[in-house]
């Protein structure tokens, strides 16, 4: 009964959804989520002071006036979502895989807004907090979510799942990240086909990328109604890349028409993010040449695969995430490039477990066996791996900085990557 409460206060009385009482605004519900180091209950009162018109609450010592007693508070953010995407009765695909799960997300919801009322993930907000609240933000007359779904253990993809309740979904790829959290990559393999696994009990429906042998043996053992990127609609959808530019540059062919696309983003890794896109348009009925207009207007950010003129130098800033299958391809995309001379600025990998160290090594290996005008490590795990290569090398971004600021690189094509806690934005003004 609970739920339907604060549904109902939801629907007729809120202005939405907040879980930070330091922005709350005027109307808004607050939930009191608990983490390992904070207790949200004891922010109930400041939430409400500041406009919230109720704070969800799971501790009976911070009861007051506009307060609702619930057990569990992220729980109840969880459930709500659930009655929220059956009540708007939208469709919805959900998203996952260890690379381009952010770009897939945005290329699709680019496509289907061509033809459909989208609502879609902001940001990365793809864990059992931020799907929830995804969902509770899409208006009523949202006609198709795209829900990006993120994990780093076994269970969590089968859990967003049963909130968000996909009729569609995709998993990109299988990679090495995460392996801390998964154990092993057979481990990411399952964590990420929990996805399949529901698609495949619920009669939804999956898209795969039919170049991946690994991914295609898995979802054709486990869901009724697979389409495959290369023949969404029952016709044959080819896309080839025209030359290895620093804008990705595409030849998509589809029912004896075919479209030239210069787009905004880089590396040849992007082409199987833009199929992906293509073939969920074309699966759900929009039209091939709006298809390609999307894709070719789609520009980049939050430091994804984004070029950037700064005035002396032209940067890919792939700073947002790294794990050692999305460095090699972006190392390996780069190399092919040509032009002026390329500068590699690498940070960090994290969250690799006793796998760490292997493959930093390994990605050093690639670099050693391409050309590149200079090489900069930045972190302890590359500081530790650099030894002996010849590669200058600093322990954080705080010293790197510092050295940029002394030695001013110039007319440089520059690859800027590393995981999101390195920082390496901070390089950018820089350079």
């Amino acid at each position: 009964m609970k739920t339907e409460q604060i549904y109902r206060i939801f629907r007729e009385e809120s202005t939405g959804i907040s879980i930070d009482s330091r922005t709350v605004t005027k109307g808004q519900i607050f939930f009191a989520l608990c983490g390992q180091n904070h207790n949200g209950n004891i922010y109930a009162g400041n939430a409400l002071a500041n406009g919230a018109s109720w704070s969800i609450i799971d501790d009976p010592g911070y009861e007051s006036e506009n307060t609702i007693l619930v057990d569990d508070c992220l729980s109840e953010l969880q459930a709500l979502a659930t009655f929220h995407r059956k009540a708007i009765k939208s469709m919805v695909l959900a998203i996952t895989g260890t690379n381009g799960k952010t770009t897939t997300k945005e290329l699709i919801s680019s496509v289907l807004a061509t033809k459909y009322r989208v609502h879609h993930t902001k940001g990365n907000l793809n864990n059992e907090i931020g799907v929830p609240l995804t969902i509770l933000s899409a208006p009523e007359d949202t006609e198709i979510m795209v829900i990006e779904m993120g994990a780093n253990h076994i269970g969590e993809i089968k859990n967003l799942c049963k909130i968000a309740m996909p009729d569609f979904g995709m998993i990109t790829n299988i990679g090495t990240a995460h392996i801390e959290g998964f154990g092993s990559a057979e481990g990411v393999l399952r964590a990420k086909s929990e996805l399949y696994e529901y698609l495949g009990k619920s009669n939804g429906v999956a898209f795969y990328n039919d170049k991946d042998a690994v991914l295609t043996e898995r979802i054709l053992k486990t869901v009724n109604r697979a389409v495959p990127f290369s023949n969404p609609a029952g016709i044959d959808l080819r896309i080839e890349q025209l030359s290895s530019d620093l804008n990705l540059k595409l030849r998509v062919n589809y029912h004896q028409k075919v479209f030239d696309i210069s787009s905004m983003l880089f590396g040849s890794y992007n082409i199987e993010n833009i199929r992906a896109a293509m073939a969920v348009g074309v699966f759900l009925g929009v039209d091939i040449e709006k298809a390609v207009d999307a894709v070719q207007s789609y520009r980049p950010g939050n430091n994804r695969s984004e070029i950037k003129e700064t005035g002396r130098n032209t940067l890919v800033c792939d700073s947002y995430n790294a794990n050692p299958t999305s460095m090699l391809h972006a190392i390996g995309s780069f190399s092919g490039l040509k032009g002026r001379d390329k500068v590699l600025i690498l940070g960090d990998m994290l969250e690799l477990g006793e796998k760490s160290e292997e493959e930093h090594q390994r990605v050093l290996e690639l670099v050693n066996s391409l050309d590149f005008d200079k090489v900069y490590l930045v972190g302890p795990r590359f500081h530790k791996a650099a030894k002996g290569t010849g590669y200058m090398s600093f322990p954080d971004i705080e010293s790197i900085s510092a050295y940029f600021r002394e030695n001013i690189l110039e007319n440089k094509l520059v690859l800027i990557k590393g995981s999101r806690r390195m920082t390496l934005e901070k390089l950018y003004e820089l350079m």
